[in-house]
């Protein structure tokens, strides 16, 4: 009868006090989302004390890249975010066709990336593949060890301010006027990763300006290039070879709302290894569409629906545009 009545509420206003079912009680709230043992915390351990070394390690080599002639400074960040992959036990499955790499398209055109956002383990992710600068919120920039490396990789850092816009769009413009691609997040914040969350079109400003701004480039020498956008859906799908069910995304994966950061890293460490799946879309182009939001739309409705794809396992790797 005891192990019964943790399901059974009584009513104490009924004369029988008869009981009923509480579902909630099913599954314990103080059951952890991480499994512990002696092995998997000396596994976190060894590694976040391999990520602090080569982070410290790293920050010396990209100082280097940053005064040497060239693109190191993009080439770097590319090797820095793979070894923090490896360490951390990630493995990276591409889809599709990458648009953009560090020599010039043949038709001069630069790519802006686009993505869905979950974690912080996105920048890891996609720092890895793509040769690119970030489009980051100033508040990033403030943030311990974090901002200092964002900093370090050229970070374009943007506020939500509206008498600071014009600004914004000319930092990203001088990076892609020197050849440069980005890559941004244009939900604009992180979500638990079981659907994607509205875009903001005010972040495409840079690939289709209005006329107006495109007045002022014109007026101070520096007009926009041409360019493509390309969508990429970023989904983690395995953990520790097994297929991510919506609360293991959500528990272990997605970085979101009030959760701090180190707890959320020491529970990662603590698993054996995970798959992170990047499904390049066919690229955009921002003169094909009549508003920036209609380019958002259209951006968030392939990235939505790769997605879904990814989740369910939805996706034919030699055709994935095929959803």
């Amino acid at each position: 009868m005891s192990s019964v009545t943790p399901l059974l509420k009584m009513r104490q206003h009924s004369s029988k006090q008869r009981p009923h079912f509480d579902p909630s009680q099913l599954i314990h709230r103080q059951c952890p989302t991480t499994p512990s043992s002696v092995w998997r915390t000396m596994r976190c351990v060894c590694r976040l004390s391999a990520v602090l070394a080569w982070s410290l390690i790293g920050c010396g080599l990209q100082m280097l890249c940053v005064i040497l002639p060239g693109k190191m400074n993009l080439l770097f960040p590319l090797l820095f975010w793979r070894v923090l992959c490896f360490l951390l036990g990630i493995n990276i499955r591409q889809l599709g066709t990458m648009a953009g790499h560090l020599s010039p398209r043949q038709d001069g055109r630069r790519v802006v990336f686009v993505a869905n956002h979950t974690s912080w383990l996105d920048v890891l992710v996609l720092g890895s593949v793509l040769p690119v600068f970030f489009i980051a919120k100033a508040d990033v920039r403030n943030w311990p060890f974090i901002g200092f490396l964002t900093r370090l990789g050229g970070t374009i850092y943007i506020t939500r301010n509206r008498q600071e816009a014009a600004q914004n769009v000319q930092n990203v413009l001088e990076r892609l006027i020197k050849g440069y691609n980005i890559a941004f997040f244009p939900e604009g914040t992180t979500s638990d990763g079981s659907a994607v969350r509205p875009f903001l079109s005010s972040l495409f400003a840079i690939a289709k300006p209005t006329k107006k701004e495109k007045e002022r480039e014109r007026k101070t020498g520096q007009e926009l290039p041409p360019l493509l956008v390309q969508p990429i859906s970023l989904t983690y799908d395995q953990l520790e070879g097994l297929p991510v069910g919506r609360s293991r995304r959500a528990s272990v994966f997605s970085w979101f709302g009030d959760m701090y950061l180190m707890p959320h890293v020491w529970s990662l460490g603590k698993w054996r290894s995970m798959r992170a799946t990047i499904l390049f879309h066919e690229p955009l182009k921002p003169e094909d569409f009549p508003t920036r939001k209609a380019l958002a739309n259209v951006s968030h409705d392939l990235i939505r629906k790769g997605n879904e794809a990814l989740r369910q396992n939805r996706v034919d790797p030699s055709s994935p545009h095929r959803l």
